[in-house]
């Protein structure tokens, strides 16, 4: 095999959140690639483990906490790295038992969203950052972070672009034309979700679920746009 055929190694993260809004992140310690920059908390998928416990076990291992109900899902991200490749599975973490400590030695730091644009984190992490200003639940079109529309065209003042859909053919082809999320116009069979989350890596929004349905499926969100 060679280096361009290898698989990328397979990462689990998480914004672990505080009941302040405020993100955690790690800095990673001397020694390891990028040492002084700082990261969002995780490491590697064991061979054949589900995401959601691996990603239980890093914050387990990496924090100290406990996860007490189920992360939201929020976007994949690809990087290539002078060692390689890397995919991230980012998560959102609001709900966990105890209080996060350095227990690999690292630097720990609760930074609002506002910082996390300033902080030196790691080249892979801009695409997350900038997910990390949606909200939950879509109630309106656009707002001062977002925009929502038919097309994936760069917004004249710097929102993120969301991009309606009907199924999984204008899904791949919206996230292929560049958009930074994505809203299910209609309500479909939970499978086909499941299938659009799995084949996309933005975050995507559906209607008539609830957040722990639709977090299940893989969804980030839920629609609440009528019209």
């Amino acid at each position: 095999m060679t280096r361009a055929d290898k698989r990328p190694t397979h990462v689990v993260a998480a914004g672990v959140t505080d009941l302040k809004g405020r993100v955690l992140i790690a800095q990673r310690p001397p020694g390891k690639h990028l040492a002084g920059r700082w990261e969002f908390p995780g490491g590697k998928l064991e061979a054949g483990e589900d995401r959601r416990l691996g990603l239980a076990r890093e914050l387990r291992e990496e924090l100290g906490i406990t996860l007490s109900a189920a992360p939201r899902p929020l976007i994949r991200v690809r990087h290539r790295y002078d060692y390689g490749e890397v995919l991230i599975d980012m998560w959102v973490v609001r709900q966990y038992s105890g209080e996060p400590k350095g227990l690999e030695g690292q630097a720990l730091r609760w930074c609002t969203r506002e910082e996390l644009e300033t902080v030196e984190l790691l080249p892979a992490d801009g695409p997350i950052v900038a997910a990390l200003r949606l909200p939950e639940t879509l109630a309106r079109p656009s707002t001062q972070d977002y925009v929502l529309g038919l097309s994936a065209e760069p917004d004249a003042a710097g929102r993120l672009r969301g991009v309606w859909c009907w199924g999984l053919a204008d899904a791949m082809a919206a996230s292929d034309a560049g958009a930074d999320f994505l809203a299910l116009r209609n309500e479909l069979p939970p499978a086909d979700i499941a299938l659009i989350c799995e084949m996309v890596p933005v975050p995507v929004y559906v209607p008539g679920l609830g957040l722990p349905e639709a977090w299940e499926l893989g969804a980030t969100g839920v629609v609440e746009i009528g019209g």
